[in-house]
């Protein structure tokens, strides 16, 4: 429900929070398209690790890492430090112009992680700008505009990324506006499904019509809720896409750096990909992400003749690139990786026998879902009690967790119960 425009929310018993005195201010100044304001929200303050403070000064355990950006939790203090000392030198630079020595630095950090000996990288801000890249790189390396994406899939919300996207209720609004090269395959969860979705893939990508010139997927279905394909899928699906001419797109947006505990989710099934989109846990918490790929494939990209033609005003922003370093220093220090697979087997156990037999638990690593489940409500009871959970899913049946890795045993103890306990009250 949208917030009548004069007055909203509407006012309860007693002076209102500063919750909801935020709320009425937001109404006045944002599009009603973007925030839900009924019920207000909390609004936060201030975080550290795994503890966010809102406005009114109630504190909540963040199961979600805010959308899974604080895998190396809130404010951590690599990643505090690096940007203050960089903000003391240069905030912003002119990215494919005259580029801040951060974005050097920074790129060289990444490609050395990443699984090809001469690695290549697009910046951006955001996990669609990442998706973008990788689905121009991929036209431009093999010529062919088709797209098979997968039921379920959610790769962003700009138009070239939208347009891989399957959830009805993102694109119906747009239906027009989008391309209509991509073709959706179903995503498989058991071996008996993998085998249907190769071969839809197969015609797909050898549709006359519009050869796919890409195969995009996510190595965990995150918002679809947390599915996760049987062992084998992804390596036998980057072979189908290689013998008919594709490039694999891995979308690890919100599988990679550590949060499934391997930097690549696509690694633990075997599975190196042609180009790989990060974004969320990569910046520390700030807006960055990157399209990765070898050089044989990236060098499809023409050389800049001095204006590129597929950058922006903040491409390798200093501050964003000084985070992001910090993020890969605490990557390895932490170990984050391993701790997310240890906490992320602990918690799934847990989770098993809590909630029962009709509940079935499922992921990689701190990547866990829950259903079927009455996810809304969960997610309300738990917020309640001060755990900060989402819902996920097309049906609302799912509830995701992505906590930070740097959970301490008893945080993440005390976090489970609580949700086991919304689950259980829930119904």
């Amino acid at each position: 429900m949208n917030p009548p425009s004069d007055s909203s929310p509407p006012a309860g018993p007693g002076p209102p929070s500063a919750s909801l005195r935020l709320a009425r201010r937001l109404a006045r100044v944002e599009s009603r398209g973007i925030t839900s304001l009924d019920p207000a929200p909390p609004f936060w303050a201030e975080a550290e690790g795994v503890t966010v403070v809102d406005a009114d000064g109630k504190r909540y355990l963040d199961f979600t890492a805010a959308f899974g950006v604080a895998l190396a939790g809130h404010r951590p203090p690599a990643v505090v430090r690096r940007i203050a000392s960089q903000a003391s030198r240069l905030v912003h630079g002119m990215g494919d112009l005259h580029p801040p020595a951060a974005k050097v630095e920074f790129l060289e950090a990444l490609a050395a992680l990443m699984p090809w000996p001469d690695t290549r990288i697009v910046l951006g801000l955001s996990g669609s700008d990442a998706v973008e890249a990788a689905l121009k790189t991929a036209f431009l390396a093999t010529g062919h505009p088709g797209v098979v994406a997968f039921e379920g899939a959610y790769h962003g919300l700009t138009l070239g990324a939208l347009a891989a996207t399957h959830r009805e209720r993102f694109r119906r609004p747009f239906t027009r506006r989008l391309a209509n090269h991509v073709t959706f395959v179903p995503f498989p969860e058991t071996p008996s499904e993998a085998e249907a979705s190769l071969e839809a893939v197969a015609r797909a990508t050898s549709a006359p019509a519009s050869p796919a010139g890409a195969v995009i997927v996510e190595p965990v279905q995150g918002r679809a809720g947390v599915r996760v394909p049987p062992p084998g899928f992804l390596k036998s699906l980057a072979e189908a896409a290689r013998e008919r001419g594709a490039l694999l797109i891995a979308d690890e947006i919100f599988t990679g750096m550590g949060r499934t505990g391997a930097l690549l989710a696509c690694s633990l099934d075997g599975m190196t990909p042609d180009l790989v989109c990060l974004g969320k846990a990569l910046g520390g918490g700030m807006p960055l992400s990157a399209c990765c790929g070898p050089a044989d494939v990236m060098d499809a990209w023409p050389p800049s003749s001095g204006e590129a033609i597929h950058t922006s005003t903040f491409l390798g922003h200093p501050l964003s690139c000084a985070a992001g370093l910090g993020f890969l220093e605490t990557l390895e220090r932490e170990r984050l990786a391993e701790r997310a697979e240890t906490l992320g087997r602990e918690a799934t156990a847990y989770l098993r026998e809590a909630v029962g037999a009709d509940v079935q638990v499922r992921g990689r690593g701190l990547m866990i879902g829950l259903g079927p489940v009455r996810a809304a409500a969960v997610a309300a009871r738990a917020l309640e009690e001060g755990l900060i959970v989402l819902p996920a899913g097309a049906a609302g049946k799912v509830v995701q967790i992505t906590p930070p890795a740097v959970a301490e045993p008893g945080e993440l103890r005390r976090g489970l119960e609580m949700l086991a306990a919304a689950v259980r009250s829930a119904g």
